[in-house]
């Protein structure tokens, strides 16, 4: 309850601001780019290839997965063509992966620094379909968000308390 709270009260702070529904939807986005990459830090090396069962991701793979999806719906959102780095399929060093990440963020860290209110309403394509850029952002946030949840199981099943149940929880700021 207590990381609702604090995006609810970060809300406030961003529903002043000339483009509100863009800078909700960016200050969502730097949250779970947070806790994300606090999560993938905290996971020793050595559970990188954990998987709590046969038939789904490893950690890594989760993590690099994360990542991929950056480019994803970000690229949709610029109007670029997806770079396609595969960091999933790719990547299994911990080192590695954390790097590609972080470079994966930067990368949609453009797309979230450039959206204003007026452009979240171009339309540009996402899996066959013809979605506002504020919905193709929203959607990146759901799918991080949805992941974020495996990786609070993946850490709590090796006793490592996740980034979003530290005390206290510092609440995201988006990058002026």
């Amino acid at each position: 309850m207590r990381p609702l709270i604090l995006i609810l009260v970060a809300a406030t702070a961003a529903l002043a601001q000339d483009n509100p529904l863009s800078a909700f939807n960016k200050m969502a986005y730097t949250q779970m780019k947070t806790w994300v990459l606090a999560s993938a830090e905290k996971m020793p090396e050595s559970n990188y290839a954990f998987q709590p069962t046969d038939s789904i991701r490893t950690f890594g793979h989760l993590i690099g997965h994360v990542g991929d999806a950056q480019y994803l719906f970000c690229s949709a959102a610029l109007g670029e063509k997806n770079p396609g780095m595969a960091i999933e399929k790719t990547k299994t060093a911990k080192a590695d992966i954390i790097t590609s990440l972080k470079e994966a963020f930067a990368y949609c860290d453009k797309a979230y620094d450039a959206m204003t209110d007026v452009a979240a309403t171009e339309k540009v394509s996402l899996f066959g379909r013809q979605l506002p850029k504020f919905g193709v952002l929203s959607a990146n946030v759901m799918h991080m968000s949805e992941h974020y949840g495996n990786i609070v199981t993946y850490l709590r099943l090796k006793n490592i308390v996740p980034p979003s149940s530290e005390t206290p929880v510092p609440p995201a700021q988006p990058k002026k």
